[in-house]
């Protein structure tokens, strides 16, 4: 009686991972302990304003924002999931939707910042308040604006037909950094929305 013999299961070679990916890996953890920062110092001077107006007088819940911008992680995520199938054309839609999504999510940010500082005067001299919300929510609509501009751009090459599956890898990095933006604002949001109040 003969044996078959039994392989196990196949192991694929250990390789380095993508250099983009590890350049942008070390990008967001040193951006992750500056947000950090500047969500303990939030954290810190939560009610010690001794002037208001206080967060409870003048903050509304930015729902619409929230769902635009996290919807956004789920477009870029299509973005590359379409590039790496050689679907150029579901690409460059996720592309535009994800831009867009993240634009909607600025202008609501302007939105509010208008009502703060022209209907409410809370400017970032007002209060500690002031001071703290500006600086972490700044921190992280001016990440916002920097995802868009390289968002656009690989939007804009897609729509000239420069955006090729072989590109999927660098589209990926990019990804991380929007996801990463998304995440932050996950915190920001509980932060100032939901704790600060």
């Amino acid at each position: 009686m003969s044996t078959i013999p039994i392989e196990g299961p196949i192991e694929t070679p250990w390789k380095l991972p993508h250099r983009g990916t590890v350049g942008m890996a070390c990008l967001i953890l040193a951006e992750a302990a500056i947000f950090i920062i500047f969500v303990v110092a939030y954290i810190f001077y939560i009610g010690k304003s001794l002037s208001g107006p206080t967060p409870a007088q003048v903050l509304e819940l930015p729902i619409f924002g929230t769902i635009c911008l996290l919807s956004s992680s789920i477009t870029v995520h299509f973005a590359v999931s379409a590039l790496r199938k050689e679907n150029l054309r579901n690409c460059t839609i996720n592309l535009a939707a994800t831009v867009l999504l993240g634009s909607i999510f600025l202008l609501t940010t302007a939105r509010e910042w208008y009502h703060l500082i022209h209907d409410e005067g809370l400017t970032i001299q007002t209060n500690l308040f002031g001071t703290t919300y500006y600086s972490l929510v700044g921190l992280h609509a001016t990440h916002v604006v920097v995802g868009l501009i390289m968002l656009s751009i690989a939007f804009a090459l897609s729509l000239e037909g420069l955006v090729k599956e072989e590109h999927a890898e660098k589209l990926e990095v990019l990804s991380l950094y929007w996801h990463f933006v998304d995440a932050v604002w996950v915190v920001v949001f509980l932060v100032v929305y939901v704790l600060g109040k």
